[in-house]
């Protein structure tokens, strides 16, 4: 139940920022798209995939703003992948807790990405 509560307060941080749809939004690519830039297969996050898609999003304006590389990008989106498919789709609770942990690491890294290089993020 942990681990459902802090993908939660990760949602709840997103909410307060912006939270684009999984199709896209008007200036928001879809969450296929963002995947489909770094040449990957789209990986399918269930029930995980509003809080992946914004955390990708966040990285993204980061990435287009010129704060993030193309090749750092997909190696954070890739690294996610990764752990999903390790941890996250466990019905294992230790190794389900482990995705939380790790994937509220990198909400956090994509959040502080975006607020260097988007002022709506700074002011308060």
């Amino acid at each position: 139940m942990r681990g459902i509560g802090m993908i939660g307060a990760a949602a709840l941080l997103a909410g307060c920022v912006s939270t684009p749809s999984l199709t896209g939004t008007p200036g928001a690519p879809s969450f296929a798209a963002l995947q489909q830039m770094c040449g990957q297969q789209t990986v399918d996050y269930g029930q995980d995939s509003q809080n992946v898609y914004v955390t990708f999003f966040d990285a993204y304006v980061a990435h287009k703003r010129g704060g993030l590389s193309q090749d750092n990008y997909c190696a954070f989106q890739q690294s996610i992948a990764q752990h999903y498919t390790e941890l996250g789709t466990s019905s294992d609770r230790e190794a389900r807790n482990r995705w939380v942990a790790f994937f509220n690491d990198q909400r956090a890294k994509a959040i502080t990405w975006r607020a260097a290089v988007d002022s709506t993020l700074r002011s308060g």
